[in-house]
């Protein structure tokens, strides 16, 4: 059965609202759930709910709607103990899995990611895996959080400026508050952010950004990670175990 335009735009509403804020309960079921909602009522919500609307109605976005959220889903807000803040969702087919850096199993390794593994075994002497599924460090507490959730197939930062920024910015005041964070800001995107962080109760580790283009002029032994777990330890939390699974089905398999 073919639907008249205005049934489909209806349709579609209905089931991006739920994805993206109106039925927050049914998609993000930790306590993040109660930090965003005041957010979900704000009017630049409102506008960018009705953007995405037409998006994923004219365009091939990225994720897909039930990932938008995937990042805060991993990592409960009282679990953050770590942020590696990315730009946007990797914008080619088969990629994006609503986490930074992060892409789906059976995908090849994006080069940005290929570097971070690079130095994650110079740091720390972890071997280098086949995947670029980061779920285990998610679910230690590691907040692989995007700046921008959603994208255009093949138009990066194509839904900069939309509404993302000042939701996430939001998050991640809300994790200064809280304090005890480590946030990793690779590049000057991220780094823009560390206004919005007070560095009297949370620590910022910041270097250029891994891609190829950058790696070489300071992320290249910049040692992230064995920094991040000192300063876990400093304050009284668990290290991160960085090394990832072999496989990636060992990941999707955990619950």
């Amino acid at each position: 059965m073919r639907y008249a335009i205005s049934e489909c735009y209806h349709i579609l509403w209905n089931y991006i609202s739920k994805q993206v804020g109106v039925n927050l309960k049914t998609l993000i079921n930790n306590d993040w759930q109660e930090v965003l909602n005041s957010e979900f009522d704000k009017p630049y919500y409102e506008k960018l709910r009705e953007f995405l609307v037409e998006e994923y109605n004219t365009q091939t976005i990225y994720p897909e709607m039930h990932h938008i959220y995937q990042a805060f889903e991993w990592t409960p807000f009282s679990k953050t103990k770590v942020v590696i803040l990315g730009q946007d969702p990797y914008h080619e087919p088969n990629q994006a899995i609503g986490c930074s850096f992060a892409v789906q199993p059976g995908v090849t390794i994006p080069p940005s990611l290929r570097n971070i593994y690079k130095e994650l075994q110079d740091d720390l002497g972890c071997t280098p895996v086949n995947h670029g599924y980061l779920k285990s460090w998610a679910t230690q507490g590691v907040l692989l959080l995007n700046s921008v959730l959603t994208v255009r197939r093949g138009q990066a930062n194509s839904h900069k400026g939309k509404g993302w920024e000042q939701l996430t910015d939001y998050a991640i005041k809300a994790l200064s508050e809280r304090g005890k964070v480590v946030f990793i800001l690779w590049g000057n995107a991220a780094k823009s952010k560390i206004p919005l962080i007070d560095q009297s109760k949370n620590t910022i580790i910041s270097s250029t950004h891994p891609s190829p283009f950058a790696a070489r002029y300071g992320f290249f032994g910049s040692k992230p990670f064995s920094k991040a777990n000192q300063a876990l330890l400093n304050y009284n939390e668990k290290e991160i175990n960085w090394q990832l699974p072999e496989r990636a089905d060992d990941e999707m398999e955990e619950k």
